[in-house]
């Protein structure tokens, strides 16, 4: 099972944000050149995570993004579900809308595919943002995967 580049890199984005997060809209150019991502591909992740309401855009000259929620009221699963989907790593499973198996009956795979997508929600889950960037800022002698500071 792979994260694809838009969880990943709304991960970042959301982080950028958290980290920034004074009650100031942060621009989008600022979060894609911190962050190594386009500013169009940057705008497309940004569309989804206001469609799910973790983050707010504000017009204007001063304007930008600003997370929706406090950093430790948005947690990583929040993030995923929001550009991934639900979690499912078969789609028989799906948190959501389990796709229909005419194998329902009886099928001794589905327990292992419950478990796995109920494990990795948990994990999700259990990790906000406010969590990561205080990991983030405990162990400032390991350079940082995300460049999240002005």
């Amino acid at each position: 099972m792979n994260i694809s580049t838009k969880g990943r890199y709304g991960l970042r984005a959301m982080l950028d944000l958290a980290a920034n997060y004074e009650g100031k809209p942060i621009t989008l150019s600022n979060i894609a050149k911190r962050q190594g991502i386009s500013d169009g591909y940057l705008e497309q992740l940004m569309m989804q995570l206001k469609r799910s309401r973790l983050v707010k855009s504000v017009r204007g000259a001063q304007g930008g993004y600003i997370l929706a929620k406090k950093p430790e009221d948005i947690t990583v699963g929040e993030v995923f579900r929001a550009l991934e989907g639900p979690i499912a790593p078969v789609a028989c499973v799906s948190e959501n809308f389990p796709d229909e198996c005419g194998r329902f009956e009886g099928c001794a795979t589905r327990v292992v595919w419950e478990d796995v997508r109920n494990k990795v929600a948990e994990v999700l889950d259990s990790y906000t943002l406010a969590k990561l960037l205080g990991m983030e800022q405990k162990s400032d002698s390991t350079p940082s995967c995300i460049n999240i500071r002005n």
